[in-house]
């Protein structure tokens, strides 16, 4: 009796959560705030928002707080790619809010992250040019991408200025990859980069380094890995967001640096 009674509480909960999201329009952060009432009804399972832009570190650290994981089980959740026997898998953990078991490791919820990604990129539309993309490519610039832009709105026109300086033979000089390289649990994953930090001995350090990184530096959502596959047509080289987020994009480093004097 108490079993169908929790049951009964468990539907009720469940299908009131979805009323409100599709009543009101769909937010991840809305489902976040009603699992705690999710959790009561069914223990077994918990909903876990990853964002947008995070590195697998931080996300094994938001599963390992739903799912009671210890610092093994995190370890594992970062190094999957060891146990798979493949390359680092920074960049496919893809971001979406989950209703995962409680008792799921992190083989398990890897594996669900990574057929979403799969899922997901299938969907984005991949146009047939001249210049072929390949999937290793797109996702460590949609990577950037994602870390770099204000939203979505920026997404492609920071897409055309990266693939811009690639194909003149420019370091990208990109601080959210400088970030990737000096960041850690300590002191932050995402500092603010300083002059001294572009002398960082990192092959993530784009401003020492000709070309894209050895690999992601984050986990991108749907918006900006379609980005990377579909970049704005633009003369820009360089880009900077002013306080107010609003991107200003020129071609040459002198109109960059007089944006600077105005924007800063």
């Amino acid at each position: 009796m108490k079993l169908k009674i929790s049951i009964i509480i468990f539907l009720l909960l469940v299908g009131g959560i979805f009323y409100v999201i599709f009543h009101y329009g769909f937010d991840p952060a809305l489902i976040t705030r009603l699992s705690f009432y999710e959790n009561l009804a069914n223990p077994s399972v918990r909903i876990v928002r990853v964002q947008e832009g995070l590195r697998k570190e931080e996300i094994a650290n938001l599963l390992a707080d739903k799912l009671d994981w210890d610092q093994k089980e995190k370890n594992d959740f970062v190094n999957i790619h060891l146990a798979l026997n493949t390359t680092n898998l920074e960049g496919h953990y893809f971001p979406k809010t989950y209703m995962i078991q409680k008792e799921e490791n992190p083989s398990e919820v890897s594996a669900t992250m990574f057929d979403e990604f799969s899922a997901q990129l299938s969907k984005i539309n991949k146009p047939k040019s001249k210049k072929i993309i390949n999937e290793d490519t797109a996702i460590k610039i949609a990577s950037i991408i994602q870390r770099e832009a204000d939203g979505k709105h920026d997404m492609r026109l920071i897409s055309g200025i990266i693939w811009n300086r690639i194909f003149k033979g420019m370091k990208l000089q990109v601080d959210a990859t400088l970030q990737y390289a000096k960041g850690n649990e300590a002191d932050g994953w995402w500092k603010r980069v300083t002059q001294e930090d572009k002398k960082i001995q990192s092959s993530y350090n784009t401003y020492l380094h000709l070309g894209l990184p050895p690999g992601a530096i984050a986990n991108p959502g749907k918006d900006a890995i379609s980005a990377a596959y579909n970049p704005q047509k633009t003369d820009c080289l360089f880009y900077l967001h002013d306080k107010k987020g609003r991107i200003h994009c020129t071609k040459t480093y002198e109109a960059h640096k007089n944006n600077i004097s105005i924007y800063y």
